[in-house]
């Protein structure tokens, strides 16, 4: 299998596709039942880290998520420690915002708390989450309101800022301000699930953004199949651009690493088909070998 390509984020070559985390912690965004399941069955440290060997050995290196709740830092250093690969982690912290953050400002004291934490648990990429960045998005103004205090915070920490957004006007407010940011995280994907505008609005800001950026729910949290989830994504960013998704096995790690290397290099993907009875009548017979 071929190394996985990359790209640049601030000065640092990350791999372009990043690994997903929600798949380990147990946000489906699908049911309870869904989400029980992971936490009891899949956010275990050996079952996370069997899953990400996989993806550093394919030279999947970059990793996405809240580090510092466990088993998270436990897995990766595991994984570390089986393939002699130094994982990237891109850390997505929230901070707290009330009514008076707008005006105020940020608990300074609470942020660097937060940030000396990231720094320490190794954190190379440190990306506000959506929970903090989008309450401080302000349309009226097309600004993101005391974000420069956390930006500058972030680099003062060693760390290579970005944000993290459900929102489709953070990339553009970000781009038309100026403010320090390197990276920009927004949900894509080709059936517009938790995107607020329709998909080829959100393609059009990838597109013709400044910075590189981090797609996210690629396969829509599972509603739709790899095969028309990362053949779209794939085609439909730019080469700087990064595809985050996340699995529950290392066989699925396997499947998404070959399928999007298949992708990029406009050959044939060679993955196993699932197989039910109802597809024996279109089945054909293996070619013979000469």
């Amino acid at each position: 299998m071929n190394k996985f390509p990359r790209t640049t984020v601030g000065g640092l070559s990350v791999s372009r596709m990043i690994i997903g985390t929600n798949w380990f912690m147990g946000w489906s965004h699908t049911t309870a039942a869904k989400d029980a399941y992971i936490k009891e069955n899949i956010r275990k440290r050996d079952v996370m880290a069997d899953i990400i060997e996989v993806f550093l050995r394919a030279g999947v290196d970059t990793i996405m998520g809240q580090i510092q709740m466990p088993p998270m830092k436990e897995a990766i250093e595991e994984a570390e420690q089986r393939t002699g690969v130094k994982a990237i982690i891109v850390s997505t912290p929230g901070f707290t915002v009330n009514a008076q953050t707008p005006e105020t400002g940020f608990d300074m004291g609470e942020v660097n708390r937060i940030l000396e934490e990231q720094a320490r648990l190794g954190c190379a990429i440190c990306m506000p989450h959506q929970c903090t960045t989008d309450a401080m998005l302000d349309r009226c103004s097309r600004t993101l309101r005391k974000m420069d205090q956390i930006s500058a915070a972030i680099r003062a920490h060693g760390m290579i800022p970005g944000l993290s957004t459900h929102m489709p006007e953070t990339v553009a407010y970000v781009d038309d301000t100026g403010l320090d940011v390197e990276t920009y995280i927004q949900i894509y994907n080709s059936m517009g699930f938790l995107m607020q505008v329709e998909v080829d609005w959100v393609q059009r800001i990838i597109s013709q953004a400044r910075k590189p950026v981090m797609t996210i729910k690629p396969l829509a949290a599972g509603q739709l199949r790899p095969l028309q989830g990362l053949t779209f994504v794939w085609n439909t960013i730019r080469p700087q651009d990064m595809v985050t998704i996340g699995v529950m096995s290392p066989k699925e790690a396997h499947e998404v690493i070959e399928m999007s290397l298949a992708i990029l290099d406009r050959r044939e993907i060679r993955v196993d088909l699932q197989e039910t009875r109802s597809k024996a009548s279109v089945k054909r017979a293996a070619p013979a070998t000469v």
